[in-house]
């Protein structure tokens, strides 16, 4: 009797133990539910493939190890919801296929993406290259992502510009202002906004912008009353943003703080990394870098609080997944038969062997100093033009706006070298060659040095000249030393009215008009012809240089050529700076008013003038301070 009320007993302890197991993994399960999981990415351009880090060591990037932490995400939470800020195309071979494959877009849908939006950059092959990638992205029968803008539309009927060929594609892939999601029983309203900044690095888009703010104030409470009317859900309001944020601040954190109700904004554009987010205004701010360098991971309760934010790297730690990893390799055969083939290139061929560590890109963009990786770009131009015209380039120029990847230490591809040179307006960059008159050499010269600390893409390196400028010195008169380096390697004086030939990148040959305006009309670049002629910056397209097959010139393509033809090894010259720009901050009052102009003596005047009012208001403010006590010692005389 005792051994079956043991053996009852024991079933009974048994029983309670794996109710206790059964509630504590429903308590689980309740817990998990009570949370839910946004993954993000932002500024992929193109980045199909890993990137070998700058200083040779390790990689970053490539969508089949992206894949990988997306499915280690999911298992988590399989009702995880991922999302885009822009800016998914430009910036690797793979974009060259951007109007015929729209690879970027389906392999977004192949990877499970559940929204994305446009970027600045998705405007860079014009109207009709963005109408024909939507068409064939949305006609191919593969899945892709909604995307989503508010902001930031064609003109409209009776408009000015308008389209209708553009408006179809828009609607034929489903281009909305926002879009209602609901998963796992949760609701989310997704938009997109175009930001302030974007559209002026899209010059050519033929969009109107609309104010980011108030579209953003009315798209959400829209959007949530829609939701709250049809599903009776007050969704998780998540805003997939092409604006960006710097040092704290910027457009996304205005739009945060100024328009209520939005709970996450991913802020895409300005390729910031966020390791905490920015919280401002009951809005989560997060930023995960550019080229899928991080997989963003936001963790919320249900009613938006933040529970946590993590940046997860991808990088060669992570295993590929292989579905995707297949996909890639066949989209990269598609580019060397659809593409490569008509250069002479394959996608991986090495070009030359680099033992030199060149500048970062953020090192390029945040300090005025002589680049050894802008010297190496604007003297494969200069190399590139002469060969295909036979003509002496008098300076040829790059700008830090256009670098968008440095050169590895180790082997540097054609791959490498198209995504650092893969900028382009229409196209992937072409050479342009224009003329322009010595003095507007000199103010070229001067926006380098005075306008760069205003806008970091302004940086320029050149090849065929040499100057100096003290950053102690007024502004727009920071050079105090320019000349031109003539084909021999001796120096001459660049006069003021002779014409001197010019080599540019289309995109930077483009952005000339906007010197005027960034320097307040002092300084001012006026493209011509070799007759004088000044040249309307639409125009441009008539003076790309082509080679000796008639075709286009390209920019990566001059920069390959150059390093194909080193024979294996890098240049040494390109070990360091050769001191053809000297940057250099300086008190001295020699250096300080040597070959000065108009804006330091009228400097000198105004400091004058102010010390000369400062001496006499001491001096009037001293006798009225002697009357006073000379009247007083006669009261008390009296």
């Amino acid at each position: 009797m005792k051994f079956v009320k043991r053996i009852f007993a024991g079933f009974l302890a048994l029983m309670m133990l794996m109710s206790s197991l059964c509630i504590m993994t429903s308590a689980e399960k309740a817990s998990d539910a009570d949370e839910i999981t946004i993954l993000f990415t932002h500024d992929l351009h193109s980045h199909l493939l890993p990137s070998a880090n700058e200083n040779g060591v390790g990689e970053y990037g490539g969508y089949a190890r992206l894949m990988t932490l997306i499915k280690q995400q999911k298992a988590i939470d399989p009702d995880a919801i991922l999302v885009d800020g822009g800016d998914f195309s430009m910036g690797s071979l793979f974009q060259t296929a951007y109007a015929t494959s729209a690879i970027e877009l389906r392999m977004m849908g192949a990877m499970g993406y559940d929204a994305t939006t446009f970027g600045n950059h998705e405007y860079d092959y014009l109207q009709d290259g963005l109408k024909s990638m939507l068409n064939v992205a949305a006609d191919s029968g593969d899945p892709v992502p909604p995307i989503v803008c508010a902001n930031y539309w064609p003109p409209e009927k009776g408009q000015d510009g308008y389209d209708a060929q553009m408006w179809d594609s828009l609607n034929n892939y489903g281009v909305k202002d926002y879009m209602i999601l609901e998963r796992g029983g949760v609701h989310y309203v997704l938009f997109g906004i175009f930001g302030i900044d974007s559209d002026d690095c899209a010059p050519n888009s033929g969009m109107i912008l609309e104010d980011p703010i108030d579209v953003a104030r009315e798209t959400v409470a829209a959007a949530v009353k829609d939701c709250k009317d049809n599903y009776g859900a007050d969704p998780i309001v998540i805003c997939l943003s092409h604006s960006g944020t710097e040092d704290g601040k910027g457009e996304d954190y205005d739009l945060a703080k100024s328009v209520d109700g939005i709970d996450v904004i991913i802020s895409g554009h300005t390729h910031t990394t966020l390791r905490e987010p920015i919280k401002v205004n009951g809005t989560i701010i997060a930023s995960a870098g550019e080229y899928g360098r991080y997989l963003g991971v936001i963790k919320l309760t249900k009613g938006g609080e933040l529970k946590s934010y993590e940046l997860i790297p991808v990088d060669e730690n992570v295993a590929e997944d292989p579905e995707i990893a297949g996909m890639v390799e066949g989209y990269k055969t598609a580019v060397e038969e659809d593409y490569l083939s008509r250069y002479g290139y394959t996608f991986d061929q090495v070009l030359v062997n680099n033992k030199y560590k060149f500048d970062t890109v953020d090192e390029v963009y945040d300090t005025q100093h002589e680049s050894t990786l802008g010297n190496l770009f604007s003297d494969a131009y200069k190399a590139a033009v002469e060969k295909a015209t036979g003509k002496r380039v008098d300076v040829a120029l790059t700008a830090s706006g256009v670098i968008r990847a440095s050169m590895p230490v180790g082997n540097v591809t054609v791959s490498d070298v198209f995504n650092a040179a893969s900028l382009g307006v229409g196209t992937e960059g072409e050479l342009v060659s224009i003329y322009i008159t010595g003095k507007d050499l000199k103010s070229a010269i001067e926006l380098d040095a005075s306008v760069q600390p205003l806008m970091t893409s302004a940086q320029l390196f050149m090849s065929g000249v040499e100057y100096s400028f003290n950053r102690y010195r007024m502004i727009f008169n920071k050079v105090d030393y320019a000349m031109l380096q003539n084909a021999d390697g001796t120096l001459s004086e660049i006069e003021d009215d002779k014409l001197y030939y010019i080599v540019a990148g289309m995109y930077m040959g483009q952005m000339l008009g906007s010197v005027e305006e960034t320097s307040m009309g002092i300084l001012k670049i006026t493209p011509r012809d070799a007759d004088g002629n000044p040249i309307a910056t639409e125009d441009l397209v008539n003076y790309v240089v082509k080679d000796e097959n008639g075709n286009p010139l390209k920019e990566w393509d001059a920069i390959a050529d150059y390093l194909d033809a080193m024979g294996g090894e890098m240049d040494e010259k390109y070990a360091a700076p050769d001191g053809r720009k000297v940057v250099y901050a300086s008190l001295n009052p020699v250096k300080l008013l040597r070959n000065a102009n108009i804006f330091t003596f009228i400097a000198i005047a105004l400091i004058l003038i102010l010390i000369a009012v400062i001496v006499l208001v001491v001096i009037l403010v001293r006798r009225r301070i002697k009357r006073k006590k000379q009247a007083r010692a006669a009261q008390e005389a009296i």
